[in-house]
């Protein structure tokens, strides 16, 4: 008898734990599906003589936010591009939708971080992708930072190209020497608890980038390795995703001895000020 009595709660109690089981399954699985399509993820592209690559960047995000299911807008920030990057801007508009593609140029040349101030200001997303238009920074990685981000439960997460598979493409060695340098001093004098920090491809919640911003007072190349500075100082947390970075295929690089110059006075402005 006590066999059978055995017998009879396994096979009571068991399909109820399965059923049970399965219940729980779908809840969780209804609560991802529930949080991607309640997240709206805004990328703020500035552009500066873009012409060729906005078309082909533009292109890889709406097919990998599609094929990812992602709800998305792309902001296009630009500095009055003499080569008529806007004009193409434009024609990208009307082609995937004022809703998917929002324009918000400037008159002039203002600088990166004014740039993403500005574009944040016309953001609707609680997300904000950071990254440049020069096809540096593949789409593909970003499925990747979202899938991080809620790993970790990330404040950020930032794309390296100095750890795990990271790695930079298409770059000279003087290049390359310039960045690891800058990335090396950056590391002993300030100590970021970050890999990478004078990248560029990141993912941030929105309410921590605009607090970020109140607080960083760098232009340029430098306004990137602030960010991560700063949020060490104020306790958000960091993940890191390996990307491999491209030299751009179109155009010429930014990078130049006012650049580096500029870098290395706000190097050694945020280890005096940190």
């Amino acid at each position: 008898k006590g066999f059978e009595l055995f017998g009879q709660l396994r096979a009571t109690v068991f399909p109820l734990d399965a059923a049970f089981d399965v219940i729980v399954r779908r809840s969780l699985l209804q609560r991802d599906t529930m949080s991607s399509e309640e997240n709206k993820y805004s990328v703020l592209l500035p552009t500066y003589n873009e012409k060729d690559n906005l078309p082909l960047i533009i292109w890889l995000l709406v097919k990998y936010f599609k094929k990812d299911n992602i709800n998305f807008e792309i902001i296009i920030i630009d500095d009055n591009s003499p080569d008529g990057t806007l004009d193409i801007a434009k024609q990208l508009q009307t082609l995937y939708g004022e809703d998917k593609i929002v324009l918000r140029p400037r008159e002039a040349k203002l600088g990166l971080g004014t740039a993403y101030i500005h574009g944040m200001k016309h953001s609707t997303g609680n997300y904000i992708i950071l990254m440049d238009a020069d096809l540096s920074h593949h789409p593909k990685f970003i499925a990747q930072f979202i899938a991080e981000q809620r790993r970790g439960d990330f404040d950020i997460v930032s794309g390296t190209r100095y750890a795990g598979d990271g790695g930079v493409y298409g770059w000279d060695l003087r290049r390359k020497v310039i960045s690891r340098g800058a990335n090396y001093v950056a590391q002993i004098l300030l100590r970021p608890g970050a890999s990478d920090l004078t990248g560029s491809f990141r993912l941030y919640r929105k309410d921590v980038l605009r607090k970020l911003m109140d607080v960083c007072v760098s232009k340029g190349y430098v306004f990137q390795m602030e960010m991560i500075v700063r949020a060490r100082q104020l306790n958000y947390s960091v993940g890191e995703v390996p990307i491999s970075f491209v030299d751009r295929v179109y155009g010429e690089s930014k990078l130049g001895g006012n650049e580096i110059v500029s870098y290395l006075k706000g190097l050694l402005t945020l280890f005096a000020t940190t």
